[in-house]
């Protein structure tokens, strides 16, 4: 679960909706860096984390201007869930939620059902629990309930297979620090981006509840610790 210490609101208001079956680990009992507010370069470079070349000249709002050191902040606490995954347990599936998930009450019970249907029949790396596509997505369902994702936003919530856990690590994602909303779509599409598509190829398979099984709470409701932060400028 991707908290923030300084969010104990956040994390009691998403404890409240979590089954009690599912043992859950919280980020904001670690030590960081990972909230946008503290982290500067310094304590980047310190600890051996490089940033991606991000801002390009682009219509995409998002990729003419640079990272934000909460984005930056957001992907380090994902990619410290994917290691601590790596390191501990046997489980053949990992859930990785934020702190704005919204679960319904049979989320377990729904969870289950669709990876029975999945492993039977649409064998996967990364399963997106809730998301926001951003392109058009004309092909047919790969089994009911499920689609095959598109260029797609947003990692409130998705799963992932073990084998995925080392894919997503091998990637080398600390060399090249992008917002884990694009890191993501790389691996199973062509990225729009042609320098994210060469520096992070396609490897992953990946498929969507469709219509989502978690959704996330507004903004103007539950704040955004990512977009609430300053850029970062060299």
């Amino acid at each position: 679960m991707i908290n923030l210490p300084r969010r104990p609101d956040r994390r009691a208001w998403i404890a409240s909706s979590l089954p009690f079956e599912l043992p859950v680990t919280f980020t904001s009992d670690w030590t960081g860096p990972f909230d946008g507010r503290d982290l500067t370069t310094h304590q980047l470079e310190s600890q051996g984390y490089k940033l991606f070349p991000w801002k390009v000249e682009s219509d995409n709002p998002w990729w003419s201007r640079p990272l934000k050191y909460g984005e930056v902040a957001c992907t380090l606490a994902h990619l410290a869930c994917w290691r601590h995954a790596a390191q501990s347990g046997d489980e053949a599936f990992i859930v990785i939620l934020e702190d704005d998930a919204i679960l319904p009450a049979t989320f377990i019970e729904d969870l289950l059902d669709g990876l029975r249907r999945l492993t039977q029949d649409a064998p996967f790396d990364l399963l997106y629990l809730g998301r926001v596509p951003l392109e058009p997505e004309h092909d047919r369902p790969v089994v009911e309930g499920f689609a095959s994702p598109a260029y797609s936003h947003c990692t409130f919530g998705y799963l992932l297979t073990r084998s995925a856990v080392d894919k997503l690590l091998a990637a080398s994602l600390e060399q090249a620090i992008v917002p884990v909303d694009e890191f993501l779509p790389a691996l199973y599409i062509d990225h729009p981006r042609p320098d994210l598509r060469a520096r992070f190829p396609k490897q992953l398979t990946a498929i969507a509840f469709d219509p989502p099984l978690v959704r996330q709470r507004p903004k103007d409701e539950a704040g955004s610790d990512t977009e609430d932060s300053d850029f970062i400028e060299h």
